[in-house]
């Protein structure tokens, strides 16, 4: 079942197009990435589809409602994360809680459980009478998510839920984030490309608002037309090993060898190289059999979803997506 579907969605604000004729689905129990640069059109979708803001064509539904027909209903069904959250910093966290189930028709005998629940799956067990605005950015955007959650929401939409964040805090919200698989159907933007690819199981990339490209992560960084790298630990002569190699045929370069710093003495690594699409892998298998050569690692290094937003961004810039 589609939980979130988007037709045809485009947003003008005077003669700047900030989303251009979007459409997309996403499945019930999804966990979907929007990826793109800071005003690509990410968040002016995503308030089109929470009904902040109204399209100027096109439509959006929410469990198989139309987001401007049924805006009331729709808001009780999801569960929306803005870039910064709206809390009140001179509040309780369980003070704002309570005051924002009550807003969200949670009764009155359900608030104080309801509330138990969310703080354990937002890892806020132990906050309930620290302030609000004492908080870390990491646990105020905790706060902010089990106030998103607070109503059993269908679909949670959450943008940019990491920013501002340092390391450990993105970390951590990533697990919290990843955790709710399966519980909701989520769409969450983002231009961390090593987020969505940690999270996500399809991404779109938004550029300029249009949809560039759409994908499972794999599938994705499928569509990258760059060369392929083969990388190998191999014990043998360096200088003979990385000429051989060289002379594999779809050989482009080979680096490494000698003076590998780091490497166990005896040991050398190996990048090769090879043209798109080529994979060398049973190649250099053959050629260290033939030659005696020891050999410990043998892979590819793929690329990454951040090689594939930046192809696919360029492909639309070239194709005059603007």
């Amino acid at each position: 079942m589609s939980m979130i579907v988007a037709k045809q969605l485009t947003k003008r604000f005077g003669a700047v197009v900030a989303v251009d004729n979007v459409s997309f689905e996403v499945q019930k129990g999804e966990i979907v990435g929007f990826l793109g640069l800071n005003g690509a059109g990410k968040t002016t979708a995503m308030r089109m589809l929470t009904g902040y803001l109204s399209p100027t064509s096109g439509s959006a539904e929410i469990a198989g409602l139309d987001v401007c027909e049924h805006s009331l209903e729709v808001r009780r069904r999801i569960g929306y994360l803005p870039e910064n959250a709206p809390l009140y910093p001179e509040m309780r966290v369980d003070e704002y809680l309570r005051f924002r189930a009550g807003l969200k028709g949670v009764g009155r005998r359900r608030i104080g459980s309801r509330l138990d629940q969310v703080k354990e799956l937002c890892g806020l067990q132990d906050s309930g009478r620290r302030i609000i605005g004492q908080l870390s950015r990491g646990y105020w955007q905790r706060v902010g998510l089990a106030d998103a959650i607070v109503h059993e929401p269908e679909v949670l939409i959450l943008d940019e839920p990491t920013m501002g964040m340092d390391p450990n805090q993105i970390r951590s919200s990533r697990e919290l984030i990843r955790s709710f698989a399966g519980r909701y159907t989520m769409l969450f933007s983002t231009h961390h490309l090593p987020e969505a690819q940690a999270i996500c199981q399809r991404a779109m990339i938004i550029n300029k608002g249009r949809i560039a490209a759409s994908g499972t992560p794999g599938e994705l960084l499928g569509l990258l037309k760059g060369n392929v790298k083969v990388v190998a630990e191999i014990q043998g002569p360096a200088g003979a090993v990385r000429d051989m190699l060289l002379r594999l045929p779809g050989a482009l370069s080979a680096a490494g060898g000698e003076d590998d710093a780091g490497r166990e003495p005896g040991w050398d690594r190996y990048v090769l190289e090879c043209g798109a699409g080529r994979d060398l892998r049973a190649d250099v298998f053959t050629l260290a059999a033939r030659n005696g050569w020891l050999l410990r690692e043998l892979r590819v290094e793929r690329g990454s979803l951040e090689d594939a937003f930046v192809e696919m961004t360029a492909q639309a810039e070239e194709n005059g997506v603007s």
